[in-house]
């Protein structure tokens, strides 16, 4: 048996919208981004929108737009992917690394008051494997210390806080669409603001910044730029994708919930595992993965256990390999201790990321939980 950590789920629908988009003339500038920018924001509930070519220039972006730059800090999860950071060093900003919450893997909210200084303009959220992080304290945090509040959703599309989607409590927040995600456009990201000025910004610094877009050309050819922009752009493929997997998110978001259930179901009954939720009874859960803490001598196994499930065909991974800072590029930069990130390494060391996307079965699940049950025993 092969079951994959994550598969994209294409239907004829994808095939036929991008058949579509290959015989117009248009294959950039045109109305598929602007429709799937438009659904997706009737999707999250509110809001304006625009696509991008990934989340990580999202990330970029809300930095330049926000004023963030060199003499700045900003607060930073020490465990995410290094995209979040790298979103700051991008702009010359310097990253202040808070550990995780030993619970969720989110950002540990009570260490983040001890971290703010007079250069403190913002502060970078990642709510982790999609489980929300306690938005009243958030806000509330950055608006009694007078930051930008800035939201990594790149696995988290589907979750919300008390009925909110996340990615619409700060000034700007950012989604991803690679393969395994939630949907998927093949590459591609997208950005989301309750600040109309914002997105307009965005718009601009995405294309190179071009002071009018192609259908508003009075002179075909002729545009003035009044800022340096990037080439950050959807393409209209990827766009066309994303429409039809958004019609279908939903039912992959459900199949994900009844996917976790199967796991808590199970994962109860084997000892020295740890299955990481979030509790928030004001949260809804999108579940990107399933990821397990071994915990007491299992703790030291992890590597082995890893090698052992992958050679039975279980695609695993492991979410994140490192705490940020810990990485060469940042540690030697910032001269951080890997004793300063307990919670992070935790994670880091001692977990293992299951398939839990609605490409897998509840009788596929069983078949993971069997063999971790059988391995634990081996090793205990």
């Amino acid at each position: 048996m092969k079951i994959p950590f994550g598969k994209p789920i294409i239907g004829q629908a994808e095939f036929n919208s991008i058949k579509k988009v290959l015989k117009s003339s248009r294959l950039v500038h045109g109305s598929k981004t602007e429709e799937f920018e438009e659904s997706f924001s009737n999707f999250v509930g509110g809001g304006f929108a625009t696509s991008l070519s990934s989340c990580t220039s999202g990330l970029h972006l809300a930095n330049i737009i926000l004023e963030i730059g060199h003499n700045d800090e900003v607060l930073v999860p020490s465990l995410s992917h290094v995209a979040t950071v790298h979103a700051v060093e991008y702009v010359g900003a310097k990253p202040i690394f808070i550990d995780a919450d030993v619970e969720t893997g989110n950002i540990d909210l009570n260490l983040l008051q001890s971290k703010v200084t007079s250069k403190t303009k913002a502060l970078i959220i990642v709510h982790y494997l999609g489980l929300p992080l306690n938005m009243d304290k958030v806000t509330e945090f950055c608006k009694k210390n007078k930051i930008f509040l800035i939201e990594d959703c790149a696995l988290a599309l589907g979750s919300k806080f008390k009925k909110k989607h996340v990615g619409l409590f700060g000034e700007i927040g950012s989604f991803s669409f690679y393969p395994v995600k939630h949907i998927t456009t093949a590459e591609g990201g997208m950005v989301i603001s309750k600040n109309k000025t914002i997105i307009d910004k965005v718009k601009k610094f995405k294309a190179f910044g071009y002071d009018r877009p192609l259908n508003q050309r009075i002179i075909p050819g002729m545009y003035d730029i009044n800022l340096l922009g990037y080439n950050f752009r959807m393409n209209e493929i990827e766009a066309a994708i994303g429409i039809e997997q958004l019609k279908r998110l939903p039912s992959f978001i459900k199949k994900r919930s009844i996917n976790m259930n199967v796991y808590k179901s199970k994962i109860r009954h084997i000892n020295n595992l740890r299955l990481v939720d979030n509790n928030l009874s004001e949260a809804i859960n999108s579940y990107y993965c399933a990821v397990i803490i071994l915990e007491n001598s299992l703790k030291r196994k992890r590597n082995q256990i890893l090698k052992i499930l992958v050679d039975k065909g279980i695609g695993c991974s492991i979410y994140y390999p490192g705490p940020i800072p810990n990485f060469k590029f940042y540690k030697k930069k910032y001269k951080t201790k890997a004793t300063e990130f307990k919670n992070a390494s935790l994670f880091s060391n001692a977990s293992i990321s299951l398939p839990l996307g609605p490409h897998i079965s509840k009788s596929e699940i069983n078949f993971i939980c069997q063999k971790l049950k059988n391995i634990v025993e081996k090793f205990s």
